[in-house]
């Protein structure tokens, strides 16, 4: 006699959620490689998924949404947030998780494998794969040969997509709105993938920017030309308390040791820029200070008391904003 299939019980009734304007995703079984993917619509789709993944969160915890797929998380790099978030967001919606977050060297990378291998051999156990590598461009080169969806999780200093979405979400849930605000985007500008993907973002809205780096890491001059030549109202500076006092945005980024050949110069700039309380009383009352995190000094611990240090709510937020693209990529959304 055949057995019944075994189903999770129903934990939280997506269909009962209450709905906005109803649009075509347009995500399902498509790569999530560049920001450039998302316009102002597709922007306010994801958020409100990620919103009501908030609320599910909240209320029970997990569901069975994405019951019976499983997740490849595949990282050349080392990782935490990104990572831990893609496997808790996967759990969360009650699928499975390959995880291979502990460096390649225990894969057959170290035997030489080659990425495109790698990525069909790892197609052949899931329904997507979420790639972080150091060379820009490889997230294109996994999906290329990939026949499932394959999520950027960070090529190099290239892009980083879903950092970039989890972000601009924040921003959006701490102060209310996007469109007006004043953002300043502080430390290693020049290999900040984070720093590289919000801005495209934010193309998508009428911001004004104000980038603060030591001069050997400043923002790549192809990005400030798309910035000027699109009219957005730029400013770089070196000093931190330039911008400080009208910023209602303050992105702050570590000087990335792992992208300097000579660290004699990243000796030069890591201590370049600091956030100290003295420093934050210019600051508006409202406004919200951000990292992609991890940290090195940039940040002083005695800020993280200040309300307006936003950067653990939007380490939550990443989960959020995983959860929604996930669902959204294998048609469950």
């Amino acid at each position: 006699m055949t057995k019944p299939t075994k189903t999770l019980p129903r934990l939280f009734d997506f269909d009962k959620m209450p709905r906005r304007a109803t649009i075509s995703n347009g995500l399902t079984g498509q790569d999530i490689l560049s920001v450039k993917q998302f316009d102002r619509e597709r922007l306010a789709y994801i958020f409100g998924r990620a919103h009501e993944m908030r609320e599910m969160v909240e209320r029970v915890g997990a569901c069975d949404l994405l019951y019976g797929h499983v997740l490849a998380c595949l990282f050349y790099e080392p990782s935490t947030r990104t990572s831990a978030s893609f496997i808790a967001a996967m759990d969360r919606l009650g699928g499975r998780v390959i995880p291979i977050t502990q460096g390649v060297q225990f894969s057959s990378v170290a035997k030489g494998e080659s990425l495109p291998d790698t990525i069909r051999t790892l197609e052949q156990y899931s329904d997507v794969i979420v790639l972080r590598h150091p060379d820009i461009g490889s997230a294109q080169v996994a999906a290329d040969y990939a026949g499932v969806p394959v999520i950027n999780a960070g090529d190099g200093s290239g892009e980083h997509p879903t950092q970039a979405l989890l972000d601009l979400f924040t921003i959006q849930q701490e102060l209310g709105q996007i469109d007006g605000l004043k953002v300043a985007m502080v430390g290693d500008l020049l290999n900040g993938r984070t720093v590289h993907s919000l801005t495209q973002l934010l193309l998508q809205y009428d911001v004004s920017l104000r980038f603060v780096s030591p001069e050997s890491l400043r923002l790549p001059m192809v990005l400030m030309n798309e910035l000027i030549d699109r009219g957005r109202k730029v400013r770089e500076t070196h000093d931190v308390a330039d911008v400080i006092e009208n910023a209602d945005v303050l992105y702050v980024t570590r000087v990335q040791k792992e992208r300097f050949s000579d660290l004699s110069k990243y000796e030069e700039v890591k201590d370049a820029f600091e956030i100290t309380p003295e420093l934050m009383r210019q600051a508006k009352a409202k406004m919200v200070v951000m990292h992609p995190l991890p940290r090195v000094g940039e940040i002083h611990y005695a800020v993280d008391s200040d309300p307006r240090a936003a950067y653990f709510r939007q380490v939550k937020n990443g989960m959020y904003i995983r959860m929604a693209l996930l669902a959204a990529v294998l048609g469950k959304a």
